[in-house]
């Protein structure tokens, strides 16, 4: 085989000798042309067509060629034949490479093999190709490089542009789901002067013009209030965040999360509405509430489990956590944790590790501590739990709500014990702190991890699976494809 370098060179070469005949290896404008699948699904027999893509399979057989084309949605067999096309125009077919992008018109017929056709009669290359495509595209050994040259993996994987192709239907339901229910979407700052709204370290940038460092989002959540403050009753975002932590399948340090707030309500509207939200896609997407993530059937019908954080941490170590010297506890069932860590994060380390594995169909994990949740109101008739759920889908943390806490001296006392225990660069927004004493309504708050639903949605393991461009390490010299 011709080592791929030499191949590149050769196309080059080729590049250099359109030029030197008047041919331009880079088109223009082509349009109108029309969808394959449009093509297809309305076949008529010499029709005649306008179409344009990428060349991405040849057959040979003498003085014709038979060739798949292929644009966004699907791919049509395509024939040229050198009595129709001429002796130059054939032989200027014939030396396409697969990958070269091309416009093509001609006429619609049906092959001896059944296959429907396209008979060229025009052809007019529109991009040259210059590297190869890869034959083999798949393997363990090829998830770093699919990742980075995410241009190549979209090119030849029709399954991986498929998945993203739905992730964007996904995203416009859930507008429409909340639109239609009187939601208004808002834009809330990306760079902030006090990352706030959730305990994650954030990355920092500098404003010349303004001389101060800022913050890339971490939440949207004190900016969203804010709104309820100002009299929007129905607010959300679709959003992007940015923590400054590991990399894993669940985890990429810019994500994006749907944000909502609704006036008036609490945590038991949020869990009905994103029972019917979820479930909703579920239907939308796949047509019923049972499909298949991983090998194992996922049923959202509901109504969906609720389940009790301290109450089934008891039920599953017989350890009443609540009472209990957490770290000792710990300790004793092998969960690892570093000796500064905060009790409340090691409590949080245990339930991962005893809970999460169990959490496969939807469920809502209810009565969180307070402690976790400095911005949920704590419960009535326990105020050291809060008003809180967790949302779980096949073992993963999809969701998170709240009633909201909006007593703006409780408020203060919360997030100032919170800064002392972080310390660090977590500083106390006053600013939020004075939106709460203007009197914010009672208000249900909910947050959905996208990529993560889109993940279960699509029945991807890795969250890398569902964002077109995820962090990765520096590149080095075997990731190229």
């Amino acid at each position: 085989m011709i080592p791929e370098s030499e191949l590149v060179r050769e196309r080059k070469t080729k590049r250099e000798s359109y030029l030197k005949q008047g041919i331009r290896p880079y088109g223009e404008r082509y349009l109108p042309i029309e969808p394959i699948q449009s093509i297809l699904n309305g076949f008529q027999e010499g029709k005649r067509i306008r179409i344009a893509g990428r060349v991405m399979a040849r057959r040979s057989h003498g003085k014709s060629t038979f060739c798949d084309l292929k644009d966004e949605n699907a791919r049509i067999q395509i024939y040229a034949k050198e009595d129709v096309l001429g002796p130059e125009g054939y032989e200027r077919f014939s030396q396409l490479d697969l990958g070269d992008i091309v416009g093509i018109e001609g006429s619609l017929f049906t092959s001896k093999m059944g296959e429907k056709t396209v008979k060229i009669e025009k052809c007019v290359l529109l991009s040259k190709i210059i590297q190869v495509l890869p034959e083999k595209w798949h393997g363990l050994r090829d998830v770093e490089i699919r990742y980075r040259h995410r241009y190549v993996d979209l090119i030849v994987n029709d399954e991986v542009r498929k998945t993203f192709q739905l992730r964007s239907e996904i995203i416009r339901e859930i507008r429409n789901f909340l639109d239609g229910r009187g939601f208004l979407e808002v834009e809330t700052p990306i760079m902030q002067p006090i990352p706030g709204g959730a305990r994650a370290r954030p990355f920092v940038t500098r404003h010349e013009a303004l001389d101060t460092d800022l913050y890339l989002r971490v939440a949207p959540e004190l900016y969203l209030k804010r709104l309820l403050v100002g009299g929007f009753e129905k607010v959300y975002e679709v959003n992007r965040n940015f923590r400054n932590e590991g990399i894993s399948i669940r985890h990429n340090p810019e994500f994006t999360m749907l944000e909502l707030y609704q006036a008036y309500a609490d945590y038991n509207d949020m869990m009905a509405l994103t029972e019917e939200l979820i479930s909703g896609l579920a239907k939308k997407i796949h047509g019923k509430e049972e499909i298949e993530y991983g090998e194992k059937p996922l049923s959202f019908k509901r109504p969906w489990k609720r389940i009790s954080f301290y109450k089934t941490l008891q039920e599953k170590t017989n350890v009443d956590w609540q009472k209990a010297d957490i770290k000792k506890e710990a300790k004793k069932i092998g969960v690892e944790f570093k000796p500064n860590d905060e009790p409340i994060d090691v409590l949080n380390a245990v339930f991962e590790s005893v809970v999460e594995p169990d959490l496969w169909n939807p469920t809502f994990v209810v009565d969180y501590p307070a402690e976790f949740t400095p911005l949920a109101k704590p419960k009535d008739d326990d105020p050291d739990l809060a008003y809180r759920f967790e949302l779980y889908i096949g073992k993963i943390e999809i969701a998170n709500a709240f009633s909201e806490l909006n007593d703006p001296i409780v408020q203060r006392e919360k997030l100032e014990k919170q800064v002392e225990i972080i310390g660090g660069n977590k500083k106390l927004d006053e600013d939020f702190v004075m939106a709460l004493e203007y009197a914010m309504p009672p208000a249900g708050g909910l947050g959905i991890g996208i990529d993560r639903l889109i993940m279960i949605l699509t029945n991807r393991p890795s969250i890398r699976e569902v964002i077109l461009f995820p962090q990765l390490r520096p590149e080095t010299k075997d990731t190229n494809p």
